[in-house]
């Protein structure tokens, strides 16, 4: 898609120099390159965004031989004092919602310096904890209640889907 907008304007810039300064040419393909690169860069903010909102590492985890992984005390209490953090919080401004994240941040830093888990449980609970730390960075991000209201929704599926998979 990029070469094809690059090749019209390179070639809108062909025709249209029968009439303009051949000096002007290089500013004008600049322009277009950042132009196009902008647009880019905006489509992947938002490819990003909408990656770290949904639930499908639900599809990659995998079960413990039909029962659940045996998770170390500290993970499990790390899980349940987020739940407990958005539960007691009010989130009702943006500076709610940033500073909640702020506590979450902390709080799952904490989770991953206590894992003590090894073997096929410790990489089923990295399936469980990459999109969180994602969620987590993007609810650090926010910028409106409504964006906060969505992203902190997707950490409490998030974290609530902990003990589907984990005990």
């Amino acid at each position: 898609m990029k070469k094809t907008i690059l090749t019209i304007a390179m070639m809108a810039l062909i025709f249209s120099s029968c009439n303009n300064n051949k000096k002007e040419e290089p500013v004008a393909e600049q322009n277009t390159e950042e132009k196009v690169d902008a647009v880019s860069h905006e489509k992947h903010e938002q490819h990003q965004e909408h990656r770290a909102l949904n639930n499908n590492w639900m599809n990659e985890i995998q079960m413990d031989n039909g029962s659940k992984w045996l998770a170390n005390i500290e993970t499990t209490d790390g899980v349940n004092d987020m739940l407990e953090l958005i539960s007691e919080s009010k989130t009702e401004t943006v500076e709610d919602y940033l500073g909640l994240a702020n506590k979450l941040n902390e709080r799952k830093n904490t989770l991953v310096k206590e894992c003590t888990m090894t073997g096929p449980s410790h990489d089923n609970l990295h399936v469980f904890l990459h999109p969180l730390i994602e969620k987590t960075d993007a609810l650090l991000e926010t910028k409106t209640t409504e964006e906060g209201s969505e992203i902190l929704k997707s950490i409490t599926d998030n974290l609530n889907a902990y003990k589907t998979y984990f005990q």
